[in-house]
């Protein structure tokens, strides 16, 4: 059991606009600049010292695919997990009981959809109201136990921008 847990929420990146192209939204990819700028910077956080133990994810293919670029930055590579609840729409209660299923590892990477993801992290650090995230955003967030009792602490949010900006 952890001491503290790291849990890294990450809004998926830059998809392909809806549309005609994509009649079904759960089906819409990642942009080649979307990977491309997510693979920077998951490159970043893995040289800065970042561990990630498992990534749960949306079934939406966009979050899917973030998440397994976010997976390649690390080695070893974290095991991705289908989340059906991390789907827009989802229940953050079914999160936290997904979230309660890991409470043997302590970094724990988190891929969402917004408004969901922010209101996640809201719920996690104790705030009022959603924090925003930019597609490919990433916070962290510290808590103690798997469910949370009662706030986290924001270590760290990062905009794609600054994480794109870590790598040089």
């Amino acid at each position: 059991m952890a001491a503290v847990y790291e849990l890294y929420l990450i809004r998926h990146g830059v998809a392909e606009p809806r549309g005609d192209a994509w009649p079904d939204d759960a089906k819409r990819p990642l942009t080649e600049r979307g990977v491309s700028r997510l693979r920077k910077g998951a490159r970043s956080l893995a040289r800065g010292g970042v561990r990630i133990d498992v990534i749960l994810t949306s079934p939406l293919t966009r979050t899917r695919q973030t998440a397994e670029v976010v997976a390649s930055a690390f080695d070893p590579k974290p095991p991705i997990v289908s989340v059906e609840a991390l789907a827009p729409g989802g229940a953050q209660a079914a999160v936290m009981t997904e979230l309660e299923k890991h409470v043997r590892r302590g970094h724990i990477a988190i891929v969402g959809h917004e408004p969901g993801i922010g209101e996640l992290a809201a719920r996690l650090a104790g705030m009022r109201h959603a924090m925003e995230f930019k597609k490919g955003a990433i916070c962290r967030i510290d808590v103690e136990t798997l469910p949370p009792r009662g706030a986290g602490m924001i270590r760290w949010f990062l905009t794609p921008k600054l994480l794109r900006g870590l790598r040089r």
